[in-house]
């Protein structure tokens, strides 16, 4: 898991060869003119969902993963509060992994909480288990999805 802010965003595009169009694409893009919804970047290798939701308490918050997808999800508006596992050391999962959503999700409970404010952004990987969207007031965010 990685936590930077936007002016550090140069940082992270040696990582993967799509993260530069990912960020590139926050840079040109208005994302707070976007309505709730997915939109394609690179097809089915890269596109982000824009989510503007009322936030959770963190006992409603459950660990999540994916397989197939790494996630930058950046906070537009608000503070998500995001817990944080290593994958390999959940051991409680409520679900097996659906691979059509590529996702599975855990009863564990995070290691740790980082409360994530607007302007900021976590790179989550296959390895990183967490649980977004807890905040007690409205979070809108990017959630950029790059294929592994």
């Amino acid at each position: 898991m990685i936590l930077s802010t936007l002016s550090q965003s140069d940082r992270y595009t040696a990582l993967h060869p799509l993260f530069p169009r990912a960020f590139e694409y926050i840079r040109n893009t208005d994302l707070l003119s976007l309505a709730p919804g997915r939109y394609p970047i690179v097809g089915e290798q890269l596109f982000v969902i824009v989510e503007s939701v009322s936030g959770r308490a963190r006992e409603a918050a459950k660990l999540e993963c994916h397989r197939r997808y790494i996630d930058i999800q950046l906070v537009l508006d608000g503070v998500d509060e995001m817990g944080w596992k290593a994958l390999a050391d959940c051991v409680d999962p409520v679900t097996d992994y659906n691979a059509e959503k590529d996702i599975r999700f855990f009863h564990d409970t995070p290691t740790t909480w980082i409360a994530i404010p607007s302007g900021a952004f976590c790179i989550f990987f296959p390895e990183d288990a967490h649980a977004p969207l807890v905040s007690t007031g409205h979070i809108r965010k990017a959630i950029f999805k790059i294929v592994v």
